[in-house]
């Protein structure tokens, strides 16, 4: 055979393309192992979430404070149209012409198994005043009113929350509230107590509320004007509901808010005979945000694994290239298989320690991992501890894109716009044409003593 007139094979003439299209198709593959892992983590949290749901029913639910309102049953005559008269009870419910709302809320830690759960205390203290009552407004005769029945109604989102007697201080007569609400059409759950009033006098009232709750705090603005004055050792808080606070301070420990509402900002009456009412559309008040926690940000990672995963490849591809070193397929699914175990590693390990100090651990033990592999590969130092240094800085670089919730996308935009730049800068010194080089292949000839002839 003649080896001058050998000419490389198409394999050889397109050996970077081949090896950069199947690079390519492993990191397609390698998402398939990150799609288990991200339901494992979703699976986790689902189990923290249930834990919480539970841990709630038996502290107390969601809690919107609505009232209090005025009830007040009257007599109506009716004739029908067998001219037979006949007597009914109808009701007529009445909002107060100011209320005034102060409190602080209390975070409570409970743990159950390997997970906590943030919950709430409050102290609130509602006071106020109802007007002359609006009976002709109402057209209601004066002697049709069962002064006996009226009833002070106050709505809470979930009674388990009430955690001492409640005492109402009417016109500077003091009584207990009594559980439950007669039957009307404004609340189905709450506190009653009866109340004497005097239809041509303004009344004055207050009274203190010692709530448990989760989640959220609500209140809702029946008042003619409502302010409304919260405070809590809780660094995030989200003002949430129909109104944003006129005022608040929010700081690294604690929070205050202030909230004032007018008679013009809701769309209900502030008094009504029967019909149904939607108070509690207008309730505003404050949502006690849980800090991301180890599920949530193992779960952002994930998201990322694709970055991991190309860049760390790419990082392989051009030292192959430029250290003339072929790696083989296998060796690229061994290091994409460590890159996704180090999301097992850090929601293992985050269940026990937290986020940051799993973080730090699960990464530490991949470098440390893949940079030995890269060593052995490349067999040189300088190539191995480069390599380290570059997945190091990946590493740090998405762990401050997790603590950055607000400012993320435009950092990690930035990064891969820096990283596609400093791969552009170095890829351009590569002659890609002139790795292939055009040499004969040398054959053996065959050697005529050990030929096999018949």
């Amino acid at each position: 055979m003649n080896n001058k007139n050998w000419e490389p094979s198409f394999m050889d003439r397109n050996r970077i393309i081949i090896k950069g299209f199947l690079v390519g198709v492993l990191i397609l593959l390698m998402l398939i192992p990150g799609e288990f892992i991200a339901s494992l983590v979703a699976e986790r949290q689902s189990r923290q979430q249930e834990v919480v749901n539970e841990v709630s029913i038996k502290w107390a639910g969601n809690q919107t404070i609505t009232g209090p309102v005025l009830m007040l049953p009257y007599k109506v005559v009716e004739k029908g149209a067998d001219e037979k008269i006949t007597e009914r009870i109808k009701t007529a419910y009445i909002l107060p012409d100011e209320l005034h709302i102060s409190g602080d809320l209390q975070p409570t830690e409970k743990k159950r198994s390997l997970y906590s759960v943030m919950l709430y205390s409050s102290n609130l203290k509602l006071s106020g005043k109802f007007g002359v009552l609006p009976l002709a407004a109402l057209q209601i005769p004066a002697e049709s009113v069962i002064w006996q029945d009226a009833k002070l109604l106050i709505s809470v989102g979930d009674m388990r929350g009430i955690n001492d007697q409640v005492q109402l201080n009417w016109n500077g007569t003091k009584q207990l509230f009594d559980a439950g609400v007669p039957a009307n059409s404004l609340f189905r759950e709450g506190l009653n107590i009866p109340v004497s009033i005097n239809a041509q006098n303004t009344s004055e009232f207050s009274l203190n509320l010692s709530l448990r709750g989760s989640n959220y705090l609500y209140f809702t603005p029946v008042g003619k004007t409502t302010d409304a004055d919260l405070a809590g050792n809780w660094k995030d808080p989200s003002f949430d509901g129909q109104y944003l606070p006129a005022t608040s301070d929010i700081n690294d420990k604690n929070f205050k808010a202030h909230w004032k509402v007018l008679p013009l900002s809701h769309t209900y009456p502030q008094y009504w005979t029967d019909a149904e009412q939607h108070l509690e559309k207008a309730a505003f008040g404050v949502r006690l945000i849980q800090p991301v926690d180890g599920y949530s940000k193992t779960n952002r990672c994930v998201k990322y694994a694709i970055l991991f995963i190309a860049l760390t490849f790419t990082f392989f591809f051009f030292l192959e290239i430029l250290q003339k070193r072929q790696v083989h397929p296998l060796q690229y699914i061994l290091v994409g298989l460590a890159l996704t175990i180090f999301y097992t590693l850090l929601l293992s390990i985050s269940e026990y320690t937290g986020f940051n100090p799993a973080y730090f651990i699960a990464s530490s033990a991949t470098i440390i991992l893949i940079g030995l592999y890269a060593w052995s590969i490349f067999k040189r130092g300088n190539t191995a501890l480069g390599f380290t240094i570059s997945l190091t800085a990946l590493y740090t670089y998405i762990f401050v894109l997790i603590q950055l919730e607000d400012y993320a996308l435009l950092f990690g935009s930035i990064g891969l716009f820096v990283i596609i730049a400093i791969i552009m800068f170095y890829s351009r010194k590569i002659d890609w044409y002139s790795i292939v080089k055009h040499e004969p292949r040398e054959f053996p000839l065959p050697n005529p003593e050990t030929e096999f002839t018949e």
